[in-house]
């Protein structure tokens, strides 16, 4: 771009003071009076682009940054801005092309591609863009998060601890360096490794947002959660719109104190200054709806989602919130979301859960069977696709919803050094219960009511008695993996032999605690195991506390209900498909329920 004059050197600077300050109406104004006076001049064009975004204008925003792009053809800041509005317009058939042309040259470019391709379980395509970026030692922060879970997400943890924590050895000054290595080691599990390489960082005065949400993140995993929830309120004083960040500290203060006006509090904060910003609005309906307050979240984002340029991401959102209580407004709402998108799939995966909802599962199936050809081990989707055959009284259903033949359980042989499988139990109660929270609510985003989950992965947990446990459970596996065998459904197609795990978890419920029916939408092969249940539980004549198959989470016309239990025992470990609704029947006692359950994946193949 050619030398700017003093004058527009400094209107550009009064400009950059505007949008740090987040006054994206003055920024507006004065870019306004630049772009008059230079209607050339693309960056100036680029920036009120993204201005009248923020403010709510996205087609007035498309048309301002296609005219930079002819304006100066050769600034890819403008390429970057554009893809980016694209991106976040559900229009990705049009944006990657954009973002791919510069992403080797804009780290800002590359971020967006490789967040692209992990959000969409494509971390190969992730890493191909990221990893020759990160070489540098200059690779921003947020580009080396995505390098190192693009890594994680292809099972190569490792290979971003070796990686980084060299880099660290060769850089001991560089605090930098010691964060990327702290990514890593989170990324593998390593918290406590991590969280001694963010104290480093932190104490070395690098103390930005990135680190400190590196920070939180380790803390929350090892259950310093009031120290987690200071490291986030630091990483949010600096930068406002850290959407993870509000997400976790919305976490961590709904697990104290259970009150959706302080989980929201700092949210609500930001919105005020942000008051147009769709990202923080989205995220305070998703935190409101993970409450338990779908109606809440609705009313979040009603007034902007019925403008008529609300964004795709925001309809669909408010989309979600509208599928639990009334289906007939999440329909009209992914209509409008599909026609600005029509290549979007998170659209017409909410309008095929809306059309199940109003009774019209043969178009529900139409929309399902196109999103599985680009997602076809979803099982989020497989769920939606069966609840279309079963509403239809089609024969698939039985055969993918074989319960008694795909829902499993076995009990659990105790490991050698224990005597028995109660004094094992005994062993792995007292283990579980010092993870759980002792604030005694749930967390948010979860299918459980009245209990708590733990954080943190247990299969990678330090303890040897959590350690013995998922050992234990590698015999149920190759015996369940044994039993489906080979075929062309969802479930055996997958099936070469080999696993992994992919994440574990512990509930506890009291007294009337259950489980909402859900699947898991990443997930191959799911479980619960059966570790400490109030006396009776297991021979009881009523189906308090039993595990419940076949109820959608979503409504549907007509309804349908249950058609599968199993029993809870001590020692029961239940496996089967992540794709089959299923739930936990409420239960009353003055005793917890304490349960494991996992998600298995498939293996690599030799």
């Amino acid at each position: 771009m050619s030398t700017l004059s003093p004058s527009l050197r400094e209107a550009m600077q009064q400009v950059g003071k505007l949008l740090q300050a987040g006054d994206f109406r003055a920024a507006h104004d004065q870019l306004q009076s630049v772009v008059e006076q230079h209607p050339d001049y693309a960056e100036a064009l680029r920036l009120l682009g993204g201005v009248r975004q923020a403010l709510g204008d996205t087609e007035g925003a498309e048309a301002l940054l296609r005219k930079a792009m002819a304006a100066d053809p050769g600034w890819a800041p403008t390429w970057s801005s554009l893809g980016e509005l694209l991106l976040n317009s559900g229009r990705a058939e049009e944006a990657v092309p954009l973002l791919q042309r510069v992403a080797s040259r804009l780290p800002h470019a590359a971020l967006l591609l490789a967040r692209y391709y992990n959000d969409q379980q494509r971390p190969a395509d992730a890493l191909a863009i990221v990893a020759p970026l990160c070489g540098s030692t200059q690779a921003p922060a947020e580009l080396i998060a995505q390098h190192v879970a693009a890594l994680a997400a292809l099972g190569r943890q490792e290979e971003a601890v070796s990686f980084y924590g060299r880099r660290a050895e060769a850089l001991p000054n560089d605090p930098a360096a010691a964060h990327a290595a702290a990514m890593a080691l989170a990324a593998a599990s390593k918290y406590a490794e991590a969280e001694r390489a963010t104290n480093h960082t932190l104490a070395q005065g690098h103390r930005t947002a990135a680190v400190y949400f590196t920070h939180a993140s380790s803390l929350i995993a090892l259950g310093k959660l009031e120290a987690a929830e200071a490291a986030l309120r630091d990483c949010l004083r600096q930068e406002p719109r850290h959407i993870e960040a509000h997400d976790h500290l919305a976490r961590l203060v709904w697990m104290r104190t259970g009150d959706s006006a302080q989980t929201t509090a700092m949210l609500d904060q930001a919105l005020q200054r942000f008051q147009d910003d769709e990202a923080l609005l989205a995220t305070k309906a998703a935190i409101l709806q993970g409450a338990g307050d779908a109606h809440g979240a609705y009313q979040c984002l009603a007034a902007s989602a019925a403008h008529a340029q609300a964004t795709p991401s925001l309809l669909v959102r408010a989309g979600l919130a509208a599928l639990e209580f009334e289906p007939v407004v999440a329909l009209a709402l992914a209509e409008r979301a599909l026609q600005r998108s029509p290549s979007a799939s998170a659209p017409r995966n909410l309008l095929a859960a809306a059309l199940l909802g109003t009774g019209d599962p043969q178009a529900a199936l139409r929309h399902c069977e196109a999103l599985l050809a680009n997602a076809r081990d979803d099982q989020y989707l497989i769920a939606l696709q069966t609840t279309a055959w079963r509403l239809l009284g089609d024969e698939r259903y039985d055969a993918f919803c074989d319960y008694t033949d795909l829902v499993r359980p076995q009990t659990l042989q105790a490991p050698a050094q224990w005597p028995d499988l109660p004094h094992f139990l005994a062993d792995v109660k007292r283990s579980l219960e010092r993870l759980h929270n002792p604030h005694g609510h749930p967390l948010l985003f979860q299918s459980l009511r009245h209990g708590t989950e733990t954080t943190g992965d247990l299969t990678r947990h330090a303890d040897p008695v959590i350690q013995a446990l998922f050992r234990a459970f590698e015999a149920p596996i190759r015996d369940y993996l044994a039993h489906i065998g080979n075929g062309s459904d969802p479930l055996r197609r997958r099936n070469h032999g080999t696993y992994r795990y992919n994440g574990g978890w512990s509930v506890r419920l009291r007294s009337a605690g259950y489980h909402t029916s859900h699947v898991h939408p990443r997930g191959w092969i799911s479980s619960a195991f059966y570790v400490d249940l109030p006396d009776g539980m297991a021979n009881a004549s009523t189906p308090d506390g039993c595990l419940a198959f076949g109820q959608p989470s979503i409504l549907t016309t007509p309804p349908l209900h249950a058609q599968h239990v199993v029993r809870p025992e001590a020692g029961r470990l239940v496996l089967f498909p992540s794709y089959v609704w299923h739930g936990t029947v409420p239960f009353h006692s003055e005793q917890t329920r304490l349960t494991v359950a996992f998600d298995v994946a498939p293996g690599e193949t030799t």
